[in-house]
């Protein structure tokens, strides 16, 4: 499970933080959202969503920091998403739910963007 669990985390990392520019180049005739990718966002909370991006910017942090070494990361990224209040099981059908939500995607990216602004 300890080894699934890491894909996931890396795998999520690199397409929710993708650059959106991939989504701006998609032709018009592209298929529309399925229902059940439609409506995915609605089996997680604002709360559980937020709880979600805030891990990601901790996750991304942890992944680009030189100074952790390899082994060591994927214990820190483990314990950065329960810090955030999710349990692995949660987190994971999150990220797979955006890999195939675009709109939950985008709220991920928005709220983890907010997270990541200086607080005033």
């Amino acid at each position: 499970m300890k080894a699934n669990y890491g894909t996931i985390l890396m795998a999520t990392s690199a397409i929710l933080f993708a650059p959106v520019a991939m989504a701006q180049t998609a032709t018009p005739s592209a298929p529309a959202q399925t229902p059940e990718a439609s409506t995915a966002q609605d089996d997680f909370s604002d709360q559980d969503i937020q709880k979600f991006a805030m891990a990601m910017v901790k996750l991304n942090d942890i992944q680009a920091d030189a100074t952790i070494a390899a082994p060591d990361k994927q214990a820190q990224m483990a314990a950065a998403v329960q810090q955030q209040g999710l349990d692995p099981q949660k987190f994971n059908a999150i990220a797979e739910a955006a890999q195939s939500d675009p709109a939950l995607q985008q709220k991920i990216q928005s709220k983890a963007a907010a997270a990541q602004q200086p607080a005033q």
